[in-house]
């Protein structure tokens, strides 16, 4: 496993008014920190992202490059490398993880960078997913201090219809008997297979199913794709993907007292020079929400690339032509 840093917040109190004793923010930094400290770029992590899955984001001679910029990949709270459900001593570990928002995340994320790493300026944030959720929420939460985003299939507010495809294989996952109200003495089997199940029939698109392109993946038949999803959620603890389930649900850029639920005010606030890339044939992030958003983002802009990987068209290499598309956007933003 990639070695990480841990930084540590006492009394961190939550927006739903819990306040946890110690919240742990794991990290792992990417070059250096330039003399005016203002050449940071932060990674947020994805829905079951972490630091290392970040590393295919970046690297030598790309938009985002090690001997540029001073990278910061962040882990999500309740991604089981964060603070989470399964490493959280009791009252609040488990089933009794408090509710945590992106608005927690990022304020936790910024006291990491300005308190602990000296960070005087973010050159982007950048992501895909859930990081690119938090991509939004950096540049509406602190938008003296952000310079740039690119925002990749993400939302600056979950959609309603996003909304209940989660709440799908939510209940998927709890319809376990083993699940227990998330206090399960061993892994709830079933139900994580069956979460993953579902999950793979929304992450790619109709038109990958229809031409076989999980062929490309390696695999000879969609049963034998599901099979490899099953096996895959095994490997994460239930409540985890629970708490960071109810946080993506929960997004909304404007849902604080800076903004108190006026999205338009949210995205108008927003300074930093902002793309945000959206594909044709994602069945959550749909490209009609971003195009809804941008029109109150001064100066923004939306492009949608076209690919029947649907909203796993970030992922890997799937389809290395959206990796040179998104530094070209990258590049553009940074300019």
């Amino acid at each position: 496993m990639s070695i990480h840093s841990e930084f540590v917040i006492n009394n961190f109190k939550l927006q739903c008014g819990v306040v946890l004793p110690r919240l742990i923010l794991a990290y792992k930094t990417y070059g250096q920190l330039n003399q005016n400290r203002d050449n940071a770029v932060v990674l947020p992590t994805f829905y079951t992202g972490s630091h290392q899955r970040n590393e295919g984001y970046f690297g030598k001679g790309r938009a985002v490059d090690p001997a540029r910029h001073f990278i910061i990949s962040i882990n999500l709270i309740g991604n089981g490398i964060s603070t989470s459900p399964s490493n959280t001593d009791s009252p609040f570990g488990g089933a009794h993880f408090p509710v945590v928002t992106l608005y927690d995340n990022v304020r936790a994320q910024h006291a990491l960078l300005t308190r602990h790493l000296g960070v005087q300026g973010i050159a982007l944030v950048t992501g895909w997913s859930m990081a690119g959720c938090q991509s939004y929420q950096w540049a509406a939460q602190y938008p003296d201090l952000v310079r740039a985003i690119v925002p990749y299939c993400a939302s600056a507010k979950t959609s309603v219809h996003n909304w209940v495809f989660l709440e799908g294989v939510k209940a998927a996952l709890k319809a376990d008997g083993r699940f227990d109200e998330g206090n399960y003495r061993s892994p709830p089997e079933e139900g994580l297979k069956a979460f993953g199940r579902i999950y793979a029939g929304w992450a790619y698109s109709q038109t990958f199913y229809r031409e076989g392109l999980y062929r490309v993946l390696g695999f000879d038949s969609a049963e034998a794709l599901l099979l490899d999803w099953e096996q895959d959620h095994l490997n994460w603890d239930a409540n985890n993907l629970l708490a960071k389930l109810d946080t993506w649900q929960r997004g909304d850029i404007s849902d604080n007292n800076l903004y108190n639920k006026n999205l338009e005010k949210a995205l108008g606030s927003i300074r930093a020079k902002t793309i945000i890339i959206s594909c044709s044939d994602d069945l959550y992030f749909r490209p009609e929400d971003n195009e809804l958003e941008v029109i109150h983002i001064r100066g923004g802009r939306h492009e949608c690339f076209s690919s029947p990987w649907g909203h796993c068209v970030a992922s890997g290499q799937n389809d290395p032509g959206f990796h040179e598309f998104l530094d070209q956007c990258i590049r553009e933003v940074m300019d």
